[in-house]
């Protein structure tokens, strides 16, 4: 896309704490430095299709797909979405028969079961799709936009559901209950918070510009955690069924100390999660995660 200079893409999701991050750059609450920015707001799955083309150059991607656009992009040191202890969660509806005739014998693959169900997954390239993966190896599925999941599990399309974003919080008033979280169990595995989205920036941007850029989306993120309560009514524009209540404990469960730097930790668990994930077939890993300095 031709853009005047001084004129960047800017790509995330239309969720509260995409919004939230990026509030004080869309209403010019901060220096902006004499850039402007053209908000793409996009379902992940296409903002992962969008980094694998080169198109946007600043973008909210999955870590999963950075493996695939790391000739591209480098990693933004801020605007992580990390799980600790939590994150993308499996669901069932309550009383689903299928699920209520498993075989409960101990000594069997706890999760053998699952592998005879189709699952909604909102992406082959989200972060909680790599994460199943990890979990299952194998599996039935079908790929549902994010805010359709419930609606194809309660269609009968799909048996279970992997949720990503507010439906972590909603499940279980929408009528499901949780068979696993993913977050929880990869921090059981490994002890790092589970990687699931960043921010990056394209490799071609001069690296004074690129400086300027990390400091304006860290100022922006910054902004949002001193004004919490005018940042958090921004988002809740992009709050699906969710109070102020809700959407603020939503934004605080992905906007925390990682999202202002990812830091020794969240640096470990990205190179974590995707060796892994290189180590088991599912990736080729990046041979080096490279961050804007």
């Amino acid at each position: 896309m031709a853009l005047s200079h001084g004129a960047f893409t800017l790509g995330h999701s239309p969720d509260p704490d995409d919004a939230f991050m990026f509030y004080a750059i869309a209403e010019s609450k901060i220096d902006l430095r004499g850039y402007r920015f053209e908000h793409q707001l996009e379902d992940i799955q296409a903002l992962n299709d969008k980094a694998r083309r080169g198109e946007l150059h600043i973008s909210a991607i999955s870590i999963h797909a950075y493996a695939y656009v790391a000739d591209k992009y480098d990693l933004l040191p801020c605007g992580a979405s990390m799980g600790d202890g939590y994150g993308p969660i499996l669901v069932k509806k309550i009383r689903n028969s299928k699920f209520e005739s498993r075989n409960s014998d101990q000594d069997t693959d706890p999760w053998e079961w699952l592998r005879d169900c189709v699952i909604a997954v909102p992406g082959e390239m989200t972060s909680a799709f790599l994460a199943l993966q990890l979990l299952l190896d194998k599996f039935k599925y079908v790929v549902v936009p994010f805010d359709q999941i419930f609606e194809a599990v309660r269609n009968q399309r799909a048996d279970a559901g992997l949720l990503i974003h507010e439906g972590q919080l909603t499940y279980s008033s929408s009528g499901f209950e949780k068979v696993i979280d993913l977050g929880e169990w990869w921090k059981n595995e490994t002890g790092l918070p589970l990687p699931l989205g960043g921010n990056v920036l394209r490799k071609d941007i001069p690296s004074p510009v690129q400086k300027d850029l990390l400091e304006i989306i860290r100022e922006s993120i910054d902004y949002g955690l001193a004004h919490w309560d005018e940042a958090v009514q921004h988002a809740l524009a992009y709050a699906r069924d969710m109070d102020a209540r809700l959407t603020g404990r939503f934004i605080g469960m992905y906007v925390n100390q990682f999202t202002r730097d990812y830091g020794e930790i969240g640096r470990a668990a990205i190179r974590k999660f995707l060796q892994t994930a290189s180590d088991r077939g599912y990736i080729d890993a990046p041979r080096e995660i490279e961050f804007v300095q």
